[in-house]
């Protein structure tokens, strides 16, 4: 199976300079991202088969990093 990249720079390609900017100087967003990237992280493991939970722990997951995305969209569009 096929899984498309989630990781910030593939999220956001356009924003890649902003978001290494942001990271330096940030300390929120810094945080924001980094538990993005955690829970990013902990999704395709358990899409590739890695790791295996409950359907509704993963979707759980996805919802945080999506919440989470929002986030970092609305930092990086400020």
């Amino acid at each position: 199976m096929h899984l498309d990249p989630h990781d910030l720079t593939h999220e956001f390609p356009a924003q890649a300079e902003k978001i290494h900017a942001l990271k330096a100087s940030n300390s929120h967003f810094q945080r924001l991202a980094q538990r993005y990237e955690e829970i990013n992280k902990e999704v395709v493991q358990i899409e590739q088969g890695v790791r295996a939970v409950a359907d509704e722990h993963l979707e759980t997951l996805k919802k945080e990093r999506l919440h989470l995305k929002d986030q970092i969209a609305a930092l990086l569009a400020g």
